[in-house]
């Protein structure tokens, strides 16, 4: 973790919250990020917010740690405007059905999703099964390793079935 006692800690230099927003929008400009993930401390909704109405018009800000699969957690970030993306995550939350109910509260927000495999994963594809069902922007899989291409195939073969 890079944020600790209320500072963003980097090799050379420390950051408020403020300046890591402005940081990371310059970051975003500077190299046209497409999407930035949790690049604010997990409860900061009102810094993802800044960032979001900075920046939300030409990146995904997507809100992992900021949302871990909690409709609670997604409808305050849709008040606040704290971030357009969210990281969905079939295990995290505990239930196929909470998880769709994130996705669903997350859709009529406004926001994109997207799917993820979480750490440990196995070849188990459903993630690539969830991602095309509920229409998520995409999928999070990792880098490629056997558990991750496996899933990769699955979006494949779903692909030729539609």
């Amino acid at each position: 973790e890079f944020y600790r006692k209320g500072r963003y800690f980097y090799r050379e230099k420390s950051l408020t919250p403020e300046e890591q927003v402005y940081y990371v929008a310059e970051l975003i400009d500077r190299y046209q990020l497409y999407s930035v993930e949790d690049p604010l401390q997990e409860e900061d909704f009102k810094g993802f917010a800044e960032l979001t109405s900075m920046v939300g018009k030409k990146c995904l800000v997507v809100g992992d740690d900021l949302f871990v699969t909690s409709p609670a957690r997604v409808k305050k970030g849709i008040e606040m405007g704290a971030a357009n993306a969210v990281l969905v995550k079939l295990n995290q939350i505990g239930t196929l059905t909470d998880t769709l109910q994130t996705v669903r509260m997350a859709h009529s927000g406004g926001l994109k999703t997207i799917v993820s495999h979480r750490s440990g994963e196995t070849e188990d594809s459903a993630i690539a099964h969830l991602a095309v069902g509920v229409g998520a922007l995409g999928i999070k899989t990792g880098a490629v390793g056997g558990e991750r291409t496996a899933k990769l195939n699955e979006l494949v073969r779903i692909e030729e079935e539609l």
